[in-house]
């Protein structure tokens, strides 16, 4: 990481830094969403919000740790020493990749034994893939990355069985409104999270040194913003839809009329 170049120290110092921002105002937009959704989608729309906020209290942690960990000066960049703490991440995908899962079930409005053993089974299986892939992350030699990775692959595959598979009927006796939107939030999440594991091959392409940490970070954080706004953003939309095909104007906000 002592290889590391100013630009490259930069571009992910910015880039951490839009991340935060752009999860911070996506939580506000998503919370004050929900006075536009009926009652049944209010739940999905605080999860959606739930999870941005997460990630903007850990994008925060990581920015400051990416400060932390390298000293800018006259334009040339050096180690602090400190080192940089990257498991900031791991520990936000524990926490949002199941909830990630469980705002599109509970925004599709299943029936609740179907919704809770979706949320059970998709939550569980999204929790084992990242604990599963964060000693591959850590590893010092891309043996045991692959390793890891591989074990990783395997509730991932079934996650991607049940998005295309098990919700498949279930997304067709949806609204006519809001089923294009649901297919493309399913796409959106597939390739989204497919993008993961690409950056997580990084270190075997022909990049080296400080290329490779900032490919990483900059992979890690695109990736985030489409899982996570872009999915939210298509979520709040689906909800919006579904509100009006079920409650009518009773979805929305009444106005409030002040005595003159």
């Amino acid at each position: 990481m002592d290889t590391i170049t100013a630009g490259q120290y930069l571009l992910v110092y910015n880039a951490f830094s839009f991340t935060f921002a752009a999860m911070a105002a996506a939580t506000l937009f998503f919370w004050f969403g929900r006075s536009q959704v009926g009652p049944a989608y209010k739940t999905a729309l605080t999860i959606t919000g739930l999870v941005t906020a997460i990630a903007a209290y850990h994008y925060l942690r990581i920015f400051e740790s990416w400060s932390s960990a390298y000293a800018l000066t006259d334009g040339v960049i050096s180690a602090s020493g400190r080192g940089f703490n990257d498991a900031y991440r791991y520990v936000d995908w524990l926490l949002t990749v199941p909830l990630l899962l469980i705002e599109l079930v509970l925004v599709m409005r299943l029936s609740q034994s179907k919704t809770v053993s979706l949320s059970v089974r998709l939550g569980s299986a999204a929790a084992l893939m990242i604990i599963l892939g964060y000693p591959g992350e850590i590893a010092d030699d891309n043996t045991t990355r692959a390793i890891w990775g591989t074990l990783s692959s395997i509730p991932f595959l079934y996650i991607v069985w049940e998005l295309f598979k098990g919700l498949g009927d279930a997304i067709e006796r949806q609204p006519e409104s809001a089923r294009g939107l649901i297919k493309q939030a399913r796409l959106l999440t597939f390739a989204s999270w497919g993008f993961y594991p690409i950056v997580y091959m990084i270190p075997y392409t022909s990049l080296s040194g400080g290329s490779v940490e900032t490919a990483v970070q900059i992979g890690y954080t695109i990736a985030d913003l489409v899982a996570k706004v872009g999915v939210g953003i298509l979520v709040y939309m689906i909800a919006v839809r579904k509100s009006e095909a079920e409650y009518g104007d009773a979805a929305k906000p009444v106005p409030v009329v002040v005595a003159q």
